[in-house]
């Protein structure tokens, strides 16, 4: 068994509201009502144990986290404790006034999300109407403010062709950092699946616009990039691992390896109000089940890079599969590997309607939510 260090980063989703309806979003499909929500002294205590526990950042995060009154305060308490504080946001309802609040607390850093550089399918994938125009105020609020700013661009099948102008949106708003994220397909973006999966000859467009930018805009902006997983030839180290690097604190208090875990069926998630972050993270057997190798099958168990990839990604095994054990289909080891043929074929296909995130989310639940692509 791998040695457990402590994490060094935790995303503390504060909410599940959000004004946005992106059909991709990273929260599940039963989302967490205000009501359920840990209240302020709460969140105040979990900030002071991660920071304990050896947490060096935490990402503030949703939803949209700006919908949370006591933002500003929880901000303060993260940096009281020693913790580096970064803003995960839309920007939609960001102003001066709450900006230079949250800087007065001791912000770090902001992330912006953009859905794309055209506005019309910006909005159209936001769905939200003027959505995008109210992000490049934001941006330029965060610039004016002195802030580092990053731009966050979740790229897929419907904005993909336009990387190239996303890009030159980062530089022209200031940005210092882009960080390109192909869609991971789990939750609503597993909906959306078949409007939202790249043709292979978009992604390599894309990939080679990226190299182009990198070298041409050197010194100025740094682009992350990293292909998606369906055309992958190796998976990547989810999370740098199970329970290896990283927390996630949901809006209800459940501690998770990553923010998708509760995909996952069988698994006991602690809250924060059952024990301590320190006790979750070393000894809770949802965090245990799938860190280090010994919980591997074959072919990665005798695997040379066991201990690079992990494994891949459990909840996309479990997506694809049905079993979080099986080595993630997106290695060309696994024997589960033709499961993907299906839906990279459903790529050059007429793409359908999104299904955007709702609240009312278990009256569209799919059926066949955890079964084969093909």
């Amino acid at each position: 068994m791998t040695a457990v260090e402590p994490p060094l980063a935790m995303l503390a989703e504060l909410t599940h509201r959000c004004p946005l309806r992106c059909p991709y979003c990273s929260n599940p499909l039963e989302l967490s009502r205000a009501s359920a929500e840990l209240d302020s002294e709460t969140w105040k205590r979990v900030l002071g144990e991660a920071a304990a526990l050896g947490v060096l950042q935490v990402h503030f995060s949703g939803g949209e986290p700006l919908v949370r009154r006591d933002l500003a305060d929880l901000v303060r308490h993260a940096a009281k404790v020693g913790l580096y504080g970064n803003l995960i946001t839309s920007g939609i309802n960001l102003d001066a006034g709450r900006l230079a609040e949250l800087v007065e607390a001791g912000l770090e850093h902001v992330q912006l999300s953009f859905q794309d550089a055209d506005i019309v399918s910006g909005d159209r994938i936001a769905g939200l109407p003027g959505s995008q125009e109210a992000k490049r105020r934001a941006a330029r609020l965060v610039r004016e403010a002195g802030l580092p700013l990053t731009v966050n661009a979740v790229v897929h099948r419907q904005n993909l062709d336009r990387l190239g102008e996303i890009i030159e949106l980062a530089v022209a708003l200031g940005a210092d950092r882009l960080e390109v994220a192909h869609v991971q397909y789990y939750g609503w973006a597993l909906r959306n699946r078949a409007a939202l999966l790249p043709s292979r000859e978009q992604l390599d467009a894309a990939t080679a616009a990226v190299e182009a930018a990198r070298t041409r805009l050197a010194g100025l902006l740094v682009i992350d990039y990293v292909l998606p997983d369906y055309y992958a030839h190796r998976p990547k180290a989810c999370m740098g691992g199970w329970g290896r690097r990283f927390l996630n604190v949901t809006p209800a208090g459940k501690v998770l390896p990553c923010h998708a875990a509760e995909t996952l069926t069988g698994l006991d998630f602690p809250t924060v109000a059952e024990a301590s972050l320190s006790e979750i993270w070393y000894r809770s057997s949802a965090f245990e089940r799938f860190r280090g190798t010994d919980w591997m099958p074959e072919p990665c168990r005798s695997c040379e890079r066991r201990e690079i990839d992990w494994g891949g990604c459990r909840c996309q095994a479990f997506a694809l599969t049905g079993d979080a054990a099986r080595t993630d289909p997106a290695c060309a080891l696994s024997p589960d590997r033709e499961l993907l043929v299906g839906a990279r074929a459903d790529a050059n296909e007429s793409a359908p309607d999104f299904v955007y995130r709702q609240h009312s989310a278990a009256s569209h639940r799919s059926p066949d939510l955890v079964s084969s692509p093909a």
